[in-house]
């Protein structure tokens, strides 16, 4: 008989047979009777003989070393969670047990000091968006995005959401999923093939009197900016819809608050403040509006700040929790049950970090490098970098079409060499042919970018 394993207590014999006599049963068989004999497994599971904690390490290590990641090489790829470099400050506050123990705390009035976090994080959400109110996070931009048309229809009884054609296809699925069950419409607008922008013809000719809001990312899923940004807002508005603009956080830095071109929602990932990649999650979901009328709709928590009794010192507090959890469901305005905290801690830490000078010259060098690399692929034959003629900050469309390559051959080529290139759009946007959408930031030094290009020169010539 082997020994018992000391991280199993079950598996010690007579404290086994104490917890089924204290259960009343004979064995542990009994408690999956009423699983039929026919669905059983009757042979012995295959397995490897128990290892010592120093051997499963080992086992572990070399499992994880066939892993390779973009500490391992360079990668190019972003479209939707970004290479950021995050400060060592950010880590070590984020790690403290105060904050990575509280994970969201429900009752979040025992913990001052969380619930400060929370408020300073919408706080500087609200001054880098421009809006009014700003909740205490959601999962993600996508879950934001869904959120944000449930809520404006709500707002508006009206049951149709207008979204471009080149957002990101994994929002448009997220948006999807939140729309079916409550029989709200997708419409969506063309864009100009030369310049990306929305088309506005065709805008106008789909905002009709069941339009809810207009949805445009800022930047697009693609990179450019669009220019009418303003008209856009000004044709849902006259329409009775609302204007709810996808903003990525860093690009605010120098780009203006969607508020300045007429948004009411403002949504949108905060994981390039402060948060590592992490193997795609978790993520941050931003979300803020403008005006009482929408923040009664507004999903999610909202922390307020007051005083003690005495009024000798600040005290926070939920002002709105509006969820089936805290109120009658029929009332809620969401099911979401938690926040990303954790992330939302880092995100404040980031941003108090960096301030207003410093995140302006974070998108200053973001977009010097942009500027940089599609210079650079430019120069290649073949290759029309960006696409689109469009301002473009941090992600750009690259057209490969006229080199007769696949840009999943292109991607391969370039694993090889120690590079991950951009997203194959092939599949997502056929109408773009072979294209991919590629991103540059800070963590990107022009000597790897001109590593990149003298590697598709190279793979180009082939």
């Amino acid at each position: 008989m082997s020994r018992p394993h000391p991280f199993i207590p079950n598996s010690n014999p007579s404290m086994r047979r104490e917890m089924l006599q204290a259960i009343g049963i004979d064995s542990v068989d009994a408690l999956f009777k009423d699983i039929p004999a026919s669905i059983k497994a009757t042979a012995d599971l295959d397995l490897p003989p128990r290892m010592s904690e120093v051997e499963v390490r080992k086992h572990v290590e070399r499992i994880l070393s066939k892993n390779t990641s973009t500490h391992d090489m360079v990668s190019f790829l972003g479209a939707g969670i970004w290479p950021h470099y995050v400060p060592a400050a950010v880590e070590a506050m984020v790690s403290r047990g105060e904050f990575l123990t509280s994970y969201t705390p429900y009752q979040a009035e025992i913990s001052q000091g969380m619930l400060q976090v929370m408020f300073e994080f919408q706080s500087l959400i609200c001054e880098l968006t421009g809006m009014d109110y700003a909740n205490s996070s959601l999962y993600d931009w996508s879950t934001a995005l869904g959120e944000a048309a449930r809520m404006a229809v709500r707002v508006t009884d009206r049951n149709e959401i207008i979204t471009a054609r080149y957002i990101h296809p994994e929002r448009l699925a997220t948006l999807q999923t939140f729309s079916n069950p409550v029989n709200i419409r997708q419409v969506e607008v063309a864009q100009e093939r030369k310049t990306g922008v929305l088309d506005i013809v065709d805008l106008k000719k789909k905002l009709t009197k069941d339009t809810a809001a207009v949805y445009l990312e800022y930047p697009s899923f693609l990179g450019f900016v669009e220019e009418g940004y303003e008209e856009i807002g000004r044709l849902a508005h006259e329409a009775g819809a609302l204007f709810i603009v996808g903003v990525e956080p860093i690009s605010l830095g120098m780009l203006q608050p969607p508020t300045e071109f007429g948004a009411d929602i403002a949504i949108g990932e905060g994981q390039p403040l402060g948060s590592h990649m992490n193997f795609g999650g978790p993520l941050l979901g931003i979300f803020a509006c403008r005006g009482e009328r929408l923040l009664r709709q507004m999903p999610g928590r909202i922390i307020g700040k007051t005083t003690t009794q005495d009024e000798k010192q600040d005290a926070y507090c939920m002002a709105l929790q509006t969820r089936e959890q805290h109120i009658r469901r029929s009332k809620a305005t969401s099911n979401i049950c938690t926040n990303e905290a954790l992330l939302a801690l880092a995100a404040s830490i980031y941003l108090s970090i960096l301030g207003p000078s410093g995140l302006s010259d974070l998108s200053s060098t973001i977009l010097d490098r942009t500027l940089y690399a599609c210079e650079a692929l430019q120069k290649i034959k073949g290759i029309r970098a960006p696409k689109f003629d469009s301002f473009h900050f941090m992600e750009f469309t690259v057209d490969f079409n006229e080199t007769g390559k696949k840009i999943s051959e292109i991607n391969d080529a370039l694993l090889k060499l120690g590079i991950q290139g951009g997203l194959d759009l092939s599949s997502r946007f056929p109408e773009l042919g072979q294209c991919a959408l590629y991103c540059v930031t800070e963590v990107h030094s022009p000597q790897q970018i001109d590593m990149l290009t003298d590697a598709l020169r190279t793979i180009l010539k082939a």
